[in-house]
């Protein structure tokens, strides 16, 4: 993963986070379920957005190896055993 990528994933886990401690505010409070519901939902998209970014960059990876060395078969192989745990 480049530096920037990993800066910019570090960012929105960050941010995950904080909405995530928001959540159990609104469930130590009381809040409707409804509405905590939402807000859990909207934790797992951000999630699954930082699950892609991860993907699409070991992807790219994958394919600057494959470009540069032709020794891509290890990292297709990182690439396809983390995408397979992540689902």
């Amino acid at each position: 993963m480049s530096g920037s990528e990993r800066h910019a994933i570090e960012a929105r886990l960050a941010r995950i986070e904080g909405h995530l401690h928001a959540v159990h505010t609104m469930t130590h409070e009381g809040r409707s379920y409804p509405e905590i519901v939402h807000q859990i939902a909207a934790v797992r998209s951000s999630l699954d957005a930082v699950l892609q970014a991860i993907v699409q960059d070991l992807a790219e990876g994958a394919l600057q190896a494959a470009g540069g060395k032709g020794a891509v078969t290890p990292v297709l192989e990182e690439l396809r055993e983390v995408v397979a745990s992540a689902f």
